[in-house]
């Protein structure tokens, strides 16, 4: 299966280097077939120019601001390949991490979307325990959610691979969706026509910054709100939100 990964960026000259490296270099270590699109968001900073500088990395351009935009944008120029990989900017690609998505997707013929938790890779050591905490509480909302239910799953924003093929026919980004409940509008969406797994396999180093600066237990909370809005009632509770980068 062909392998696209599609990386949405909002003025993130200060970390979407290490996230392009990281990429790069789980592609090579892996030895697949997979290529890099970076949807250049409405950037006012390097973010363009420093994603341009990869030769091997392909840059669209949307000037239309908000992360469903980008992601839209960005899976439109995808085609030709099997898998869409949708992470972010502030995240780094743990090796291993494409050897565990092939397994999957070759394990599970019925399988249409997986996705799995983040690592926070520059948190305190406290805050990084309540968030394993409410990640235990996640993957019992899972279970409830896939199997008992049967309402939807649970994916986690910014590390989830599906299959272009299921998600062109479930219809696409919701680009009424600003920014709270993308992932949960994926995950309710693509229950319909397969299988969607979330597993602690797949696991995802990301910057803390937004929990760091509004609260774990806030961050935590609005979250969790606009997942049981998104699930039940087909649209968040939330559609402000405030871009958190680094000063």
């Amino acid at each position: 299966m062909k392998l696209v990964f599609v990386i949405p960026a909002y003025n993130e000259e200060a970390l979407i280097g290490k996230c392009l490296d990281s990429v790069v270099a789980e592609i090579a270590r892996a030895g697949v077939d997979a290529q890099i699109i970076v949807v250049n968001n409405a950037s006012t900073d390097r973010t363009g120019e420093i994603a341009r500088s990869y030769p091997s990395i392909r840059v669209v351009d949307e000037p239309k601001k908000g992360l469903v935009n980008a992601r839209d944008a960005g899976f439109a120029a995808t085609e030709g390949f099997d898998l869409v990989a949708n992470i972010d900017s502030d995240t780094i690609v743990p090796a291993g991490w494409l050897d565990t998505v092939f397994e999957q997707f070759a394990r599970d013929p019925k399988l249409v979307c997986l996705s799995g938790p983040y690592v926070y890779y520059d948190m305190s050591f406290w805050n990084r325990l309540l968030v394993n905490m409410f990640y235990g509480l996640t993957y019992l909302i899972y279970v409830l959610n896939r199997y008992i239910l049967r309402v939807g799953s649970v994916v986690q924003g910014g590390n989830f691979v599906f299959k272009r093929a299921a998600w062109q026919q479930v219809g696409g980004y919701d680009r009424s969706i600003e920014f709270f409940g993308e992932d949960t509008d994926v995950a309710v969406r693509l229950s319909k026509v397969g299988a969607v797994k979330w597993t602690f396999a797949l696991k995802m180093k990301t910057s803390g910054r937004r929990l760091e600066k509004e609260g774990v237990f806030r961050t935590a909370g609005t979250y969790t709100l606009n997942f049981f809005w998104v699930t039940f009632r087909g649209k968040p509770a939330t559609k402000s939100y405030t871009d958190v980068r680094p000063d």
